[in-house]
């Protein structure tokens, strides 16, 4: 993916951002002009207990060239009133595996290489500067702070910088973190130490958009110089770390590893070798699968404290989820052929089961388990089913998995009261959860004790889950021969299968009731069409007919959305301050993932289809949506906002503007699993 110069416009490249990170849950952060438009953008961002505790460490790298007695700012900043114009001499920038910037300064060409070390808090810039003119001064000055990553620094902090140098290494403890300095080195040239050298008022345009405080201080510890000859070619390093740097560290090895560390997951995914009979025409397709694939490998990240591996739910802000984790397990692991990270993942997720609760997440700064969600453990079901599609590996969950799943239907069944879930199973058979001021469903907005889209009670996609999650165990029971437990789930599911079908289809809307007692037009009624036990089957009226009106109502370009336009609150765009982004979040705006529930629902109804000719007219239909999901979202990936990624929501109208995280898990999953599609 190349942007050239042409197309560098300061308005725009203000909105591209891009990422790469470190597979501890650490990354680097910023725009393709260099310009730091978010408290999360940095050079630096590292994961001090990895993948939490992630603070800012080194914001970015300032560069100048001094030529014929003129300074040339290579950077670009944004303060309120003003916007340094180093973006002026930027002749591309391009992000394959890592960021590349191309800069010309009269007959000085500077190319800029980032690339993080796996599974280290240490950050790489190459420099590759030929000088075809006279001796250039070339200046870099580390821009640093040490502070929570969600947080900003006040202004007028007064900085405490106490610095150790020798030579060009230098290590900085800043306001008393001795515990943790920050590491730098270059390869050359000399270090100048600064001493009360405050940027003040940086300023983040896209703070200030979602209704933030956009601006703070930050120190420029000091500067490094390089004098370069004449007709010269230089190699730069800078290595900026948590810990002490190996000053022999060769630059184009690390970049060369990061590069053959992706392309081995790329080749085992076995997922750009066939040739597509949908698109034959389009070359590109495995370009685009390629970037699907690097990005999704961003989100696998180490959790020592586990020992195991775990999700990252989006970038730039989010940490591991349950919810997050269970959705795009497949699309992440499965269909990339991950398999022994798929096994970490389910053994991270249950490790800390209580009262039949898997954790939706994990506190950042003490690692405390979360109990806020009552689908995350009958997600757990769906996956294990998906994770023996792809493996066969009937004894790992035997051995693993099985006993925990024995364990939370009997918790479900027996009633949960676990950080007022309020889960049980009603007389009629249909599972209950929640109150008037719990949220326990992905639709999970609370401000204070306001939940913004209340649905306590009998939830659609959690009854739909249980009795996936009933049919699951009645199964595997039969296969590990426990025949009393295969009958009471059997016995238990045939109540809530009758039960359910009463209830929950509402013929005057064609739809679904979201909660009983609540008629608004929502994606969750998928659910009952797009597990590997359907609650409602498929193919029939009532499956086909639930589709229909999802499709008509909620289907856009970039996903569903959350709400019908003709129901009461309805909102299509995401914007504004964190109030009101927090009104609209399940209110209509549209989110990606949900395409991957439609297209398990769309493949179902496909394989239920028992007519030959309705199934053909099916199948067309489905390579259709298929095909006009690759267009959108190839076009996203290289061209749009999040460069290589793809964001968590878009407004639900046109000009679909992205909002949320600017690249997200499960975002991500769904339409590698859509896509790969392509190749069947």
């Amino acid at each position: 993916m190349k942007i050239t110069k042409k197309q560098i416009e300061l308005k725009s490249s203000l909105s591209k951002e891009w990422i790469i990170t470190n597979g501890i849950g650490g990354f680097c952060s910023s725009t393709i002009i260099g310009a730091n438009t978010r408290r999360y953008h940095g050079l630096l961002i590292a994961a001090l207990e990895p993948p939490a505790k992630r603070h800012l460490l080194i914001s970015k790298l300032d560069e100048s060239i001094e030529v014929s007695g003129e300074s040339h700012n290579l950077y670009t900043n944004v303060c309120e009133n003003y916007i340094s114009d180093g973006y002026k001499k930027l002749e591309s920038f391009s992000k394959d595996y890592i960021p590349e910037f191309v800069y010309k300064v009269k007959d000085i060409k500077v190319t800029k290489r980032i690339c993080m070390v796996y599974g280290k808090n240490t950050v790489l810039v190459q420099y590759l500067i030929q000088n075809s003119g006279e001796e250039i001064n070339f200046t870099m000055a580390p821009i640093v702070n040490f502070r929570n990553f969600h947080h900003l620094t006040e202004k007028n902090h007064k900085f405490k910088i106490n610095q150790k140098i020798d030579n060009t290494k230098v290590q900085i403890e800043i306001d008393g973190n001795s515990k943790t300095p920050i590491y730098m080195y270059l390869n050359c040239g000399k270090y100048v130490k600064h001493t009360n050298d405050i940027f003040k008022n940086m300023y983040y345009l896209k703070e200030d958009e979602r209704g933030f405080y956009p601006e703070e201080d930050l120190a420029v510890s000091g500067r490094y110089e390089v004098t370069i000859k004449p007709n010269e070619k230089k190699e730069i390093i800078f290595i900026g770390s948590t810990e002490e740097i190996d000053t022999t560290i060769d630059a184009n090895e690390v970049i060369k590893n990061e590069i053959e560390r992706i392309d081995k997951i790329i080749d085992t995914s076995k997922l750009l070798k066939k040739k597509s009979k949908l698109l034959k025409e389009d070359k590109d397709y495995n370009e685009f699968m390629k970037q699907l694939l690097i990005s999704a490998d961003a989100f696998v990240v180490d959790r020592p404290t586990f020992g195991s591996h775990t999700i990252i739910a989006g970038y730039p802000w989010f940490l591991d989820w349950g919810r997050d984790t269970l959705i795009a397990f497949e699309g992440l692991l499965l269909k990339t052929k991950r398999y022994d990270l798929a096994k970490e993942i389910l053994l991270t997720f249950t490790k800390d089961i209580k009262q039949g609760l898997i954790p939706n997440g994990y506190k950042e700064e003490t690692d405390e388990p979360l109990y806020n969600s009552a689908d995350s453990s009958l997600l757990l079901f769906e996956q294990v089913n998906k994770y023996i599609k792809y493996t066969k590996d009937y004894d790992f969950i035997k051995e693993n998995i099985y006993e925990k799943l024995k364990d939370i239907l009997s918790e479900y069944s027996n009633g949960i009261t676990l950080d007022n879930n309020n889960i049980y199973v009603a007389e009629d058979g249909l599972l209950c959860s929640g109150t008037e001021s719990t949220q326990n469903t992905w639709m999970d907005v609370k401000i204070g004790e306001f939940a913004v889209t209340p649905r306590n009670g009998k939830v659609v996609e959690l009854n739909s889950l249980w009795y996936n999650a009933l049919k699951t165990l009645e199964n595997l029971s039969k296969k590990f021969k426990e025949q009393d437990v295969a009958e009471s789930c059997k016995k238990v599911a045939t109540k809530h299968k009758k039960a359910f079908e009463k209830a929950f289809y509402n013929p005057k809307r064609k739809s679904l009731y979201d909660v009983i007692g609540d008629d608004k037009i929502r994606p969750n009624q998928l659910f009952s069409i797009s597990t590997t036990y359907p609650v409602i089957k498929p193919s029939s009226e009532i499956g086909k007919t639930i589709f229909k009106t999802v499709t008509d109502k909620l289907l856009i370009k970039y996903g569903l959305s959350t709400l019908s336009k003709e129901d009461d609150g309805y909102i299509a765009v995401y914007e504004g301050d964190s109030f009101k982004r927090d009104m609209s979040y399940h209110q209509g705006i549209a989110w990606v993932w949900l395409l991957g529930l439609y297209n398990d629902a769309y493949e179902n109804i496909l394989n239920d289809e028992k007519d030959r000719l309705e199934k053909e007219k099916i199948l067309i239909e489905y390579e259709k949506f298929i095909k006009n999901v690759y267009l959108v979202f190839k076009k996203e990936i290289e061209k749009e906002d999040a460069i290589g990624g793809i964001s968590e929501v878009y407004d639900a109208k046109a000009p679909y503007k992205p909002g949320g995280t600017c690249n997200q898990a499960w975002s991500i999953s769904e339409i590698i699993k859509i896509v790969s599609k392509l190749e069947d």
